[in-house]
């Protein structure tokens, strides 16, 4: 390491005090400066990944109509966007091992909102899936960078809170991005509601360029595919991981299935809602921003599992609601899976931060890939059962992605037990 020059003059023949060795660099915690900057900035990041990710999302019956196709159909301009974040999260998560977590985050920010200001402009269904799948391509870059620049530079005690923050701006994201464009949308149709999902994109952007403080505790590693691959083979012999990648999934094919066909839904008999009116369904986000916020102190009184044992049940019940042919029952409904789903998501992802020790970049990355797979998985297999056979046929769905919850969290507390067992019985031997 070459010597530090100070700048004072050197002398011989006698001492002089050393000068004091600059303090080491403090973790993020609440209360502390730069603490509100980097929450803030990564609320503004959260915030327009969810409303660029899912800005077709609300507007599937327009889209359905202006280009004379089906739900099926038209889900793909989700599902492309979140199947292709599924597929580069891993490798841009690798980049960003390399070159820093706060460039990944940058570069992907604007690319995906440049993207997001040409997917108005499209000519056809073809290109507007192909758009929207290059657009979760350049997304990818942040949810996983920010996970693992949570984890690097904020206090162990504070993660679960800090990564709640990020989840809480992704909640109203969505909740901003789909009552833009539903009002857009009727007032200059999807096409104007895209733009205007993009203008505030690209607000968030410039807001997150000039918030987010300097990575202090990152540290490049070299881009050896090798070494990646054992890094991520690592994680997937981990059966702890391998649970929380499997909830997160199961949870967003919840997710996904129910906020992709509830417009179609509303839009038809006997509700026969208008565009605006759909998009203000989306408030309902709202719910979800305090749940997730909430969730690390949910984790401290019950538990991780005992948390996610309230969430499955939260959304579960939320799905038996939606059944009612009530509008009033619906919206109920759907408060309550959002909290579940939102809580729940906020438990796994911070459990999956704490628990990779090291390759938290790639244990983060492989975590969203399971999550936006989910997400794909949801959006269309929700949209082909409400096609063939009502929402009913989605709800079914959805109970038995919960179903899956329920089994690998029960699955987990055996394991548990199990392992504890093992461990008082060798200490007596």
């Amino acid at each position: 390491m070459p010597p530090v020059h100070t700048g004072a003059p050197v002398t011989t023949g006698a001492s002089t005090p050393s000068s004091p060795a600059p303090a080491a660099p403090e973790a993020h915690a609440p209360g502390r400066p730069g603490y509100r900057r980097m929450s803030l900035a990564l609320f503004a990041a959260g915030l327009a990944t969810f409303a660029l990710l899912y800005s077709t999302q609300a507007l599937l019956p327009a889209i359905s109509d202006g280009f004379g196709v089906t739900a099926g159909q038209a889900s793909w301009t989700v599902s492309a966007a979140t199947g292709a974040l599924a597929l580069f999260v891993l490798p841009l998560s690798a980049l960003s091992e390399r070159f820093g977590r706060t460039r990944m985050m940058t570069v992907s920010m604007l690319v995906a909102v440049g993207v997001g200001l040409l997917v108005p402009f499209a000519p056809n269904l073809e290109w507007l899936v192909a758009l929207r799948a290059v657009q979760g391509a350049a997304i990818a870059g942040i949810p996983a960078s920010a996970m693992a620049y949570l984890a690097e530079e904020v206090k162990p005690k504070a993660l679960v809170g800090a990564i709640g923050l990020f989840v809480a701006g992704n909640s109203i994201g969505g909740m901003s991005g789909r009552l833009v464009t539903g009002w857009a949308a009727q007032a200059w149709g999807w096409r104007g509601g895209l733009l205007a999902v993009g203008v505030m994109a690209l607000a968030c952007a410039a807001a997150f360029l000039v918030l987010l403080p300097r990575a202090r505790f990152f540290r490049p590693a070299s881009l050896n595919p090798r070494a990646v691959g054992r890094t991520v083979a690592g994680h997937l012999r981990d059966p702890l991981l391998l649970r929380l990648y499997g909830i997160g999934a199961l949870f967003m094919t919840v997710f996904g299935a129910v906020y992709t066909v509830i417009g179609y839904r509303l839009v038809d008999e006997p509700f026969s809602l208008g565009q605006g009116v759909i998009g203000s369904i989306f408030l309902i986000y709202l719910v979800g921003t305090v749940s997730s916020a909430a969730a690390g102190q949910l984790v401290a009184r019950a538990g991780r599992r005992g948390a996610l044992y309230l969430a499955v049940t939260t959304t579960a019940l939320g799905l038996l609601l939606s059944l009612a042919d009530s509008l009033a029952a619906i919206l109920v409904g759907l408060v309550l899976i959002t909290a579940g789903f939102f809580a729940g998501h906020a438990v796994a992802s911070a459990a999956v931060s704490r628990t990779a020790t090291s390759g938290r970049a790639q244990a983060s990355a492989l975590y969203q890939s399971a999550y936006y797979l989910g997400s794909s998985a949801g959006g269309t297999l929700g949209a082909l059962a409400y096609h063939s056979a009502g929402w009913a046929a989605t709800v079914g769905i959805a109970l038995l992605a919960v179903l899956g919850v329920v089994s690998i969290t029960l699955y987990g507390s055996h394991a548990a037990r199990a392992e504890r067992r093992h461990g008082s019985l060798a200490a007596a031997r």
